[in-house]
């Protein structure tokens, strides 16, 4: 397994309605055993969550199925990252 950073920035259109069922999807990938960190960013522009995965396909599959990133609320990049 290796590691990625998904970060999650709102957008114009951000729906704050939505808030709860990302926490959801998160509390799924914590459940899944894929979730290692998840936190919102102190000046409220998006967030960013550390996930555990195969490879890079199966994180960006997992992370674009955020619903922030689905309804279009936020946009969602993922970097693989060598964390230490």
């Amino acid at each position: 397994m290796f590691k990625y950073l998904v970060m999650v920035m709102r957008t114009p259109e951000f729906q704050p309605s939505l808030v709860e069922a990302h926490q959801a999807f998160l509390q799924d990938l914590r459940k899944n055993n894929c979730l290692e960190l998840s936190g919102p960013f102190a000046d409220k522009a998006g967030g960013a969550y550390l996930i555990k995965a195969v490879n890079l396909e199966e994180a960006k599959r997992l992370a674009f199925s955020d619903p922030l990133h689905t309804s279009g609320s936020s946009s969602v990049t993922v970097y693989e990252w060598n964390v230490k």
